[in-house]
């Protein structure tokens, strides 16, 4: 009976395995597509579109770290409403906020495709925001402008979020009450 125990057991560890050899995999084309964006050679400028709230948005792939499966969250006392408390992203304690939230959207109910889109190291910022869905990357270039928001060929409607911008907001910068 030990031997059916073990392979019983073993099977999750695989499959834990490979989704994180997935993941890693997908992370480092994304830093590729990073540094392409960066050097200049890349044909189009490509942003991360996510889903925050009911809005769908695109994130600069210069600001944006990785993207993280939901995480356990510890409230922190004391703190504003769109801040959700710290995560454990890999080791590191991460801020997350509800964007949709803070934007006065109302809060955003975590859901089984939501996930924590982090912040770009290089912004100096350790922050996750949490997403309803990550719709993957999207060209901006080919969007039209529709005042604010950009339009794709499907008429969606998509809102720029820079994140560079938005933590130099002091709002977003005092979480305390």
């Amino acid at each position: 009976m030990a031997p059916a125990d073990t392979r019983a057991s073993a099977a999750p560890r695989l499959d834990a395995a490979g989704r994180r050899a997935r993941l890693r995999q997908y992370q480092i084309e994304l830093i590729e597509r990073m540094q392409a964006a960066r050097a200049g050679s890349a044909a189009s400028v490509q942003q991360l579109g996510v889903l925050v709230g009911a809005t769908r948005t695109l994130i600069a792939l210069t600001e944006a770290g990785e993207i993280a499966p939901l995480a356990a969250l510890t409230r922190v006392p004391l703190t504003q409403p769109w801040y959700l408390g710290l995560a454990n992203i890999r080791g590191n304690l991460v801020g997350v906020i509800d964007l949709a939230r803070y934007l006065g959207e109302g809060a955003s109910a975590p859901g089984p495709d939501s996930r924590l889109v982090t912040f770009a190291g290089a912004l100096g910022f350790n922050c996750a925001l949490l997403v309803a869905r990550v719709y993957g990357l999207r060209d901006g270039q080919n969007m039209t402008a529709a005042g604010a928001l950009l339009v794709d060929a499907d008429g969606c409607d998509w809102r720029a979020l820079d994140l560079a911008a938005l933590v130099r907001e002091e709002r977003f910068l005092h979480v305390a009450i």
